[in-house]
């Protein structure tokens, strides 16, 4: 399989540390949850929760335009819990994606070009089957 990129992040301390990509262009303090400051500095969650919604957003465009959908504005916001799992010995997180989108016909319409989203972006591939994810599309005029 040809690699189309590839980056790094390194991380010291785990919870409460540090991490950084290669290119510094994240240099960033981690901090628990439950110890939240922005000045202080970023969880695992966080970064999950930036870079999944980035993504699908940029698949969820992909797919609006591949159905000529035009000026859709897609807008994604991801958020991602930390939730105690009864049966296992270790948190699990869960995942709940709220679209909104524009010039889009029907809200069945906006939910198939989510769902197609879905199966088409790399961190819903790589997570389906081990977290829940719940999809949710707003029709906006």
């Amino acid at each position: 399989m040809a690699v189309k990129y590839e980056t790094q992040a390194t991380n010291t301390g785990g919870r409460n540390g540090h991490v950084q990509t290669d290119d510094k262009a994240i240099d960033v303090a981690v901090i628990p949850p439950d110890q939240a400051d922005p000045e202080k500095g970023t969880n695992p969650e966080q970064l999950f929760a930036a870079g999944y919604a980035s993504c699908f957003n940029g698949a969820f465009d992909l797919i609006l335009k591949q159905n000529k959908v035009r000026d859709a504005k897609p807008e994604v916001t991801l958020t991602v819990r930390l939730e105690d799992d009864p049966d296992a010995e270790s948190p699990k997180l869960g995942v709940d994606i709220d679209a909104k989108v524009q010039n889009v016909l029907s809200q069945e319409e906006a939910e198939k070009y989510l769902k197609e989203a879905h199966d088409f972006c790399p961190y819903s591939k790589a997570t389906r089957g081990n977290i829940e994810v719940n999809l949710n599309v707003t029709v906006e005029d």
